[in-house]
């Protein structure tokens, strides 16, 4: 149940800096299940934009490290620790705050095949297929000859084809390709977030092959989207089933998320409206069925005034009467 704006969007904070801006992950392992080699990344030399967010999708399932960072927006400034390890071909993922309220996440994930296409394409890497679809919403920009925590670093420049999205810019590891910083800017080009790695411990590359996880289904629920920015898709993966039918929908167009759920209404709810918090918005709006009074709630990392059209789209399904 939701009690409060910053309460949530924190958690969604956290839930976003575990994805890491990467392809969501199914939860299963596939019948029959294919893997990715973790050895595509020896010796491998980037010489393109696209060649870097290969690599850097394949670093993210590929090497185990300890790190700390810092996390700032227009609200305060965080310090984490970070621990990513591989193990039998799943990652193992801690995210913990250092500072302020006591807060951490733990997830287990394997590589998810179908997050950014419609139909399984098996002559495609799955790291190939994110960044085509990445090329196909943003204007994506490659610097060199950066340095970041003391590292070697290239700079890559998501710029949004449209205005339903915010602008990122990435400065990935020249070693390992892992992402040492990540900086999240509105449409006026001010910056809203930043995540930063202050320290890295020398990654390890594993060296067996990591799992691809079955897509998993659409839960079923009696509501509907009808409406998002061009290039977000279902993740069913992390999309799960709640209490009364209800269902909790996570969609991302590869760097953003919007996560969408309808609840019953109660003396916590929040009020109908925009909340806004950091890099993070949540949209709130209110319906009625047959049988509760409902409200919706839409949180993400995209521009308020999306965030609310996506809350207002959202239709409530008649169940058949029995």
């Amino acid at each position: 149940m939701i009690r409060n704006v910053r309460a949530i969007t924190l958690t969604f904070a956290l839930h976003a800096l575990v994805l890491m801006a990467y392809p969501l992950s199914a939860s299963e392992p596939a019948p029959n299940a294919k893997t990715l080699s973790c050895e595509a990344l020896e010796e491998q030399t980037p010489t393109s934009v696209q060649h870097w967010l290969t690599m850097s999708l394949w670093a993210s399932h590929c090497y185990s490290y300890q790190a700390r960072a810092v996390a700032i927006d227009a609200n305060e400034v965080r310090t984490l620790a970070l621990s990513h390890r591989i193990q039998d071909g799943v990652r193992q993922q801690v995210v913990q705050y250092l500072d302020g309220p006591s807060m951490s996440i733990e997830r287990h994930a394997r590589v998810g095949h179908w997050g950014w296409t419609n139909a399984p394409d098996v002559e495609t890497s799955v790291p190939a297929q994110w960044a085509t679809h990445l090329s196909r919403i943003y204007t994506i920009l490659l610097e060199d000859d950066k340095r970041v925590a003391g590292r070697e670093a290239v700079k890559i420049t998501f710029e949004p084809r449209d205005t339903d999205r915010y602008s990122h810019q990435w400065w990935l590891d020249v070693a390992s390709g892992l992402v040492l910083k990540h900086v999240v800017r509105d449409t006026g080009g001010d910056i809203l977030e930043t995540f930063q790695v202050t320290q890295l411990q020398d990654p390890e590359r594993f060296s067996g092959d990591v799992e691809i996880g079955r897509p998993g289904r659409e839960p079923s629920v009696d509501w509907q989207v009808n409406w998002l920015p061009k290039g977000f898709q279902l993740q069913p993966g992390v999309s799960r089933a709640l209490a009364n039918g209800r269902a909790q929908k996570l969609y991302s167009d590869g760097l953003a998320a919007i996560s969408v759920f309808v609840e019953p209404l109660s003396a916590s709810s929040l009020s109908p409206g925009v909340h806004k918090l950091g890099v993070s918005a949540v949209a709130v709006e209110r319906r009625q069925s047959s049988d509760a009074d409902l409200q919706v709630v839409a949180i993400g990392e995209v521009p308020p005034q999306v965030l609310l059209r996506v809350a207002r789209t959202v239709e409530l399904i008649d169940k058949p009467s029995e």
